[in-house]
């Protein structure tokens, strides 16, 4: 089963969050990327307060597994 988040727009349908990321860090930025649509890495570490070495490892593990894209410097939901 998948867990929802509401986004924060109103009228928005609840964001899915994938059942295969049990890592609280990947499934927070996996919900950045869908409630923001894109962002870069400099984006993700300010909204989220993380450091970027962290960042370019989830990144990297979320884009393996097909769940985001990267176009240049933007990360986006696949």
């Amino acid at each position: 089963m998948q867990g929802t988040v509401q986004s924060p727009s109103a009228g928005t349908a609840p964001v899915a969050v994938p059942e295969e990321l049990d890592s609280p860090s990947a499934k927070l930025v996996y919900l950045y990327l869908s409630v923001q649509g894109e962002s870069s890495i400099t984006e993700l570490q300010e909204g989220l307060e993380m450091k970027k070495i962290s960042l370019y490892s989830i990144l990297g593990a979320l884009c393996k597994r097909g769940l985001i894209h990267q176009d240049a410097e933007r990360y986006r939901i696949a």
